[in-house]
């Protein structure tokens, strides 16, 4: 059997303008599908309405496109997959994986703050919908992050019984996620290390819903000047778009690649980037951004 094509991914949240830390994460995993001689996916995770900008998924999509990052093949929205994740949520809910639960903020407080071993301690309540929850085991998930080494995370201490689909009805990311990077044949998650956390509940529910595990390299995180991660719900600072090589040349050297100073256009600047594009040496800790 011929190695399988590499396909990596940018999942951006339509939550706000493109911003460095984002910028970043976008970059990281371009070179690193490029690298590969692979694909680069593009996905739109609007699946939290509550949360969405309005514009802001096109914006973000236009921003790539001025910073030389083009996907291939068409942008994916997961407010379109809804059916998929339905399929999946069914799935688990006949196998008593996942469970309704009505308890409250301070049903939880009482248990420290975490819903453990699969039980609702809340009485049903036929007048208000409940959140889904999954069933977590009692059992360690190892996995070798490819940038931040060896990871194992106690599944029912450390992640307990998560949500999957919301007292709203809206399907949690971690379903979602999980669901999508495999019809999407995702080989490797290139992601910010935020998301590490997020790794052995979605290689668990890979486990579950018998999908295959990608590899993981989560990259160091954008800080601000106080040691924050730099986020839209931070209101961090978005890129601009019309001035992109400025903002490319700091994400690239971020991330540990020379950038040349005599690029005149995004395409030459990334080529420039790709040629001395080593995985291995980008950095493993999140530092101060100077965006």
């Amino acid at each position: 059997m011929p190695p399988l094509m590499y396909i990596g991914r940018f999942a951006p949240s339509p939550t706000g303008l493109l911003h460095f830390g984002s910028l970043v994460a976008a970059v990281g995993s371009w070179l690193c599908a490029r690298h590969a001689g692979g694909q680069w996916l593009v996905r739109v995770e609007d699946i939290d309405p509550p949360r969405e900008v309005a514009g802001s998924a096109q914006a973000i999509l236009a921003a790539l496109a001025s910073f030389g990052l083009q996907a291939d093949g068409p942008v994916v929205y997961q407010s379109q997959r809804i059916q998929a994740y339905e399929a999946a949520f069914a799935s688990l809910k006949a196998r008593r994986v996942a469970f309704p639960c009505w308890c409250s903020r301070a049903d939880l407080a009482l248990r420290g703050g975490m819903h453990r071993d699969g039980i609702c301690v809340a009485a049903p309540d036929p007048d208000r919908p409940p959140a889904w929850r999954v069933r977590t085991p009692d059992r360690d998930i190892a996995f070798d992050d490819a940038l931040q080494g060896p990871q194992r995370q106690h599944l029912r201490d450390e992640a307990g019984d998560f949500v999957i689909r919301r007292v709203e009805g809206f399907f949690a990311y971690q379903l979602a996620c999980v669901v999508d990077d495999a019809w999407q044949g995702v080989t490797e998650v290139v992601r910010g290390s935020d998301l590490l956390d997020s790794t052995a509940r979605q290689i668990w529910l890979q486990e579950e819903l018998g999908l295959p595990t990608p590899r993981y390299v989560h990259l160091p995180l954008a800080l601000d000047g106080d040691g924050r991660k730099l986020s839209k719900s931070d209101q961090a600072h978005p890129v601009d778009p019309l001035d992109p090589l400025p903002a490319l040349r700091q994400a690239l050297a971020f991330l540990g690649v020379p950038p040349s100073l005599r690029a005149a256009t995004p395409a030459a600047l990334l080529a420039h980037a790709l040629a001395a594009f080593e995985p291995q040496k980008m950095p493993h800790c999140s530092a101060r951004s100077a965006a």
